[in-house]
């Protein structure tokens, strides 16, 4: 029987796909538990709609992650660190960086998103990189600054 899984299922396969399965296994356990349907005309054509909507809503998010990508371009992000005699006394951390960001231009960024997590921890103009899509990765300027 040939079925649509709406869910993952472990060891058959993912939300989405169609499968030739056993015709018991189908009934009883898949269809039984909702994780699948049967594939009719009019279910595969819902799976088209659906996955055709899947596209545009990715094209929509890469779209936007683009934009912001250019935003991101023209933002300098100041912060100042307690030194003495040219030793820096504590570091800037992705937390503070997306805090900041929220703060002053209202731009939300996760932190677990940038490429490189490691804090900053010295004077002067670091470039930090986060993956805001696929494939996209903006670049956040911060210019640390010792404190007066």
């Amino acid at each position: 029987m040939k079925v649509i899984l709406l869910s993952d299922v472990k060891k058959v396969g993912k939300k989405g796909q169609v499968l030739e399965v056993a015709d018991g296994y189908a009934r009883n356990f898949l269809i039984s538990k909702g994780l699948a349907v049967q594939a009719t005309a009019k279910s595969m054509e819902i799976l088209e709609d659906q996955k055709e909507e899947q596209r545009q809503n990715a094209a929509e998010l890469e779209k936007q992650a683009i934009e912001l990508k250019e935003i991101l371009k023209g933002i300098t992000l100041e912060f100042t660190l307690n030194s003495k005699n040219g030793n820096v006394f504590g570091s800037i951390s992705t937390k503070q960086i997306t805090e900041e960001l929220m703060k002053k231009h209202n731009i939300h960024v996760d932190k677990r998103k940038f490429i490189d997590t490691n804090p900053i921890s010295g004077l002067g103009y670091t470039t930090m990189k986060v993956e805001l899509y696929k494939n996209v990765i903006g670049e956040i300027k911060c210019h640390v600054k010792e404190k007066a």
